[in-house]
Parts: C-alpha cells; structure tokens; sequence
C-alpha cells in the first residue's frame, strides 16, 4: 500500500512539474504515457493516459507544437517523445538566457538609470500586430532572432515587402532549414528559444518563444544592447 501511494505520489509531482512548463493536464498525462511505452496512437494513449479519446488527439497535437513529441505521417498517426534529456538541455537553456538578459537588463539600470517603462502585450494576435507595427515605422534597419519565423512571415508578409521597398535593411537570424523572407539578410542558428527584435537600434520587443506575450520598449540605450548581443550571435 506504501509503495502504491508513493508511486501515486510521484506521478502527481511529474505532472505538476510538466504543467509548470506549460503542459494542459491532458497534455502532461500523454507526455508521461509516451515516454513509459516509447510511442503510440491516440487511441492506445488515451487509454494508457487515462484520458478522454477525443482529447487525446488535442493534447499530442498540443506536445508535439509545444516541442516535446514528434509524430509519423499516415493514419493511425503515431506519436514518439522527445527525449527527457533534450528538453531538460532546451529549458536549461531557456533558463540560463532569461537571466542573463535579466543580468543584462541589471547592468543597464546600474549604468544609464532606471530605463524607460518596459510594458508587456499578451496574446498572439496583439504580439504580430506589435510585430507589424515596428516593422511598418522601421525607417533603418530591422532585426529579428525568432524560431517562429514561419508564422511570422505568413501573418506579415505585405509588412516585410512593404519595409523592403522603403529600404529598410532586415536581418533574419533563425533555426536552420527555416525560409526567411525574400530578400532579406538571413543567417541560421541552432536552439534559439524566444523572439528578439530591434527596431532602428532605438527599440526592442523580446516575446515568448510561442508568440503568446512580449515586451517591448522604446529605450534606446537597452534596444543598443540588445542589437550588439544579435550582432555577436551572428559573428559565432
């Protein structure tokens, strides 16, 4: 009986522990049943998760855009995990850079004073029309570090060629085999985690890797810090 409960008892801290990362509770039960049996359907899952048939189908589709499965073409679609040690290196990481830029942020109040507000935007669709409208008052230059920058370029495409015909210089940097906007500078880097865009050095927007919120600000001296770390990461 002790065993049982103490089983139970860590099965209910893994899925809490999943659910801190951004996991639905269906999502965190089929995570956890994939990574016991290695694979499956959305019939075997929800069985193994012991979760309602039809959700199962929304909670892999949920893991697999959040990152943490991968799935087969053809019918029945079969799910595989992503290994635990990956996504611990890739939320590590994800840790790692929030402080750093926390860091970084530190270092900039210590040395200009306190910066302008940084205010936060939620929800997707008002973090592309953010987006959009730096890209749209950009009269320089424009640079933008993203995983997302497929969603991005279809939700803006006529933003991106409408900058390019004022001139503006776009710098892409994204995951590789990603298609950058036409005409653009573009270069390719492994595991970035989160959207950074600088705006005429003088402004900055900094979003989840989801698109689901961001920040921005119009302060030039953090915007200048932030374009000489996206400057380093294309030099590496």
């Amino acid at each position: 009986m002790a065993g049982r409960i103490s089983l139970k008892a860590e099965y209910e801290a893994l899925k809490t522990g999943l659910e801190s990362l951004g996991l639905s509770s269906y999502e965190s039960r089929a995570y956890m049943a994939l990574v016991a049996y290695g694979y499956g359907d959305a019939e075997f899952i929800a069985k193994t998760a012991k979760i309602p048939r039809t959700s199962s189908y929304k909670a892999l589709s949920g893991l697999q855009k959040k990152g943490f499965a991968v799935s087969s073409e053809g019918r029945p679609r079969v799910y595989r995990p992503i290994s635990p040690e990956n996504l611990k290196e890739k939320f590590v990481k994800r840790i790692e850079e929030t402080f750093e830029k926390l860091a970084l942020l530190r270092d900039m109040v210590s040395e200009y004073g306190e910066p302008q507000i940084v205010y936060t935007i939620a929800g997707k669709d008002k973090v592309l029309k953010k987006i959009g409208e730096l890209l749209d008052t950009t009269t320089g230059r424009f640079m933008i570090a993203t995983p997302a920058i497929s969603e991005i370029r279809e939700e803006l495409s006529k933003n991106f060629s409408a900058a390019l015909t004022r001139g503006v210089e776009i710098t892409v940097i994204t995951e590789p085999f990603q298609r950058s906007p036409p005409c653009t500078k573009s270069f390719h880097k492994k595991g970035l985690i989160a959207t950074d865009i600088i705006s005429d050095g003088e402004r900055a927007l900094l979003a989840a890797h989801d698109l689901s919120a961001c920040g921005y600000t119009d302060n030039p001296a953090l915007a200048e810090h932030l374009e000489n770390f996206l400057y380093i990461m294309i030099s590496e």
